[in-house]
């Protein structure tokens, strides 16, 4: 952290600001009820408590007693955070009070601007979170007294070395434009059915990232999610190519594949597709390269039954941290929240393959996102980190006419392998084949694929038939009929 950088406390959010809050400015994080002001604010004073500063909680509208029973409950440790409970008392409610001369607001604004003048100049702090700006509205005979109470209260506190943080309770009865004209920062938090997000509108002095980024509360607090933008990373790697380990697969390859390139693994439901792809990492882990496999449909336990029976060892690779299989429940989590734990990952424990099990899984996480715009983010953030990234696409149709993706993502692919189901004589076989490769050559015959007990065998050029493609093929040579 920057000298001059003070953290929000909350991971993700201090990425978005490059780095965190500018000390000594004021910031105003705005949204509706229950949308996570309060608990930003927790985070804010309970880092700068963490870390040794001196802070002050003001709060208008909940009591003391409640804001640290909130707090305990989420995990904060704000018992050395000093609160200023300026809330409404219950005597308020029991004693008639009239003002004859003054409006109430007159009388009621001295004596709190004298609290808050009190406890700042004995705490000194160098944090304060004001929860929430918009009741000294109501201490105002109009807007213009308001604003100018805003700006002099500011100055105060920065006055005294403050970093201000302030939360609005924006609304039709109580707009805050006025507010964000005179604030440093702006921090807006939102609140849907379908999910809850985070932006940043205004930053002075630094750069920060724009646009919507997912946010979730919990047990944990605030966590945000930035959203993947390929183009603030490095450069892409130097490639070399990663074999299968199987020679008639690299044959059709003509050699494997090339380092921090997306393949596309694509066929119908059961012809292979999570096999051949846990191929490529078994042999990755032969290397000592780790990598993840993100399973949307399937089980953990079931994988792991399947991959073993086909003599892909993936509990002895998981023993030796080469290999983690991650189950996730799709509607459970944001894309967002997914590809951040993807660059945790990456970033964090070095992992070379990525492997996605599969897109019509992975899917059912969007709800108001699109599908291709993140995915390309993905794969060309996991490409400039020299990932290769594996993506396990299912197609409807077992026979009929070939499409490679019914999805419209094929573009992203730098290689496309598909996997099809031939009906021959009665009997049921399998064929892989490559589509397209970007970056080299490749085998434009197909070959015969078993999913075995000993493995993944694959036979010679099936250059016996036609018609493959289409689900059906036509004997050429009677020799095949024998194989």
């Amino acid at each position: 952290m920057s000298p001059n950088r003070l953290s929000t406390g909350i991971r993700g959010l201090d990425q978005l600001l490059n780095g965190g809050l500018l000390s000594g400015q004021t910031y105003l994080v705005r949204g509706g009820p229950g949308s996570g002001k309060t608990t930003l604010g927790f985070h804010f004073l309970s880092a700068g408590h963490s870390n040794g500063e001196n802070t002050l909680f003001i709060t208008l509208v909940e009591t003391e007693q409640k804001l640290r029973r909130n707090a305990t409950a989420m995990g904060f440790n704000i018992e050395g955070v000093p609160i200023l409970d300026l809330s409404p008392t219950p005597e308020l409610f029991t004693q008639i009070q009239t003002y004859d001369i003054f409006s109430p607001a007159e009388v009621e604004r001295g004596p709190i601007t004298q609290q808050i003048i009190e406890q700042v100049e004995s705490i000194e702090p160098q944090r304060v979170f004001v929860d929430s700006i918009t009741q000294f509205r109501y201490l105002a005979t109009d807007s213009f007294q308001f604003r100018r109470q805003v700006i002099a209260f500011l100055e105060f506190l920065i006055g005294r070395n403050a970093t201000v943080l302030l939360s609005s309770e924006f609304g039709r009865e109580a707009p805050d434009e006025d507010l964000q004209f005179i604030i440093d920062g702006i921090i807006n938090l939102e609140f849907s059915p379908e999910e809850r997000s985070l932006s940043v509108s205004k930053f002075r002095g630094s750069e920060f990232t724009k646009g919507m980024h997912t946010m979730r509360l919990g047990a944990r607090g605030m966590e945000i999610f930035p959203k993947l933008i390929p183009l603030t990373y490095g450069e892409e790697l130097s490639m070399d190519v990663i074999s299968s380990g199987i020679p008639e697969i690299d044959e059709l390859l003509e050699g494997g594949l090339e380092r921090a390139t997306v393949t596309l693994i694509t066929g119908p439901s059961g012809v292979g597709k999570t096999s051949l792809g846990m191929q490529f990492i078994k042999e990755a882990a032969g290397r000592g390269e780790r990598s993840v496999a993100y399973i949307f449909e399937e089980a953990k336990e079931t994988l792991l039954r399947r991959c073993e029976s086909i003599n892909i060892p993936v509990r002895a690779m998981m023993e030796r941290g080469t290999l983690s299989v991650v189950k996730l429940e799709p509607l459970s989590i944001a894309p967002d929240e997914f590809a951040n734990q993807v660059r945790r990952e990456v970033e964090e424990q070095g992992s070379r393959i990525i492997m996605i099990d599969s897109i019509a899984g992975y899917q059912l996480s969007f709800q108001k996102q699109e599908l291709t715009r993140n995915l390309h983010s993905l794969c060309k953030y996991l490409q400039s980190q020299g990932v290769t990234v594996i993506l396990i696409n299912e197609v409807e149709a077992i026979t009929g006419d070939f499409r490679a993706t019914e999805l419209g993502i094929s573009y992203i692919a730098d290689n496309i392998v598909f996997l099809r189901y031939l009906e021959f004589q009665g009997g049921i076989r399998k064929a892989i084949g490559v589509l397209k490769k970007r970056l080299s050559n490749f085998e434009k015959t197909m070959r015969e694929i078993e999913i075995t007990r000993y493995g993944i065998k694959v036979g010679n050029p099936l250059t016996q038939l036609r018609g493959i493609l289409t689900g059906t093929p036509e004997l050429i040579d009677k020799s095949f009929n024998d194989h």
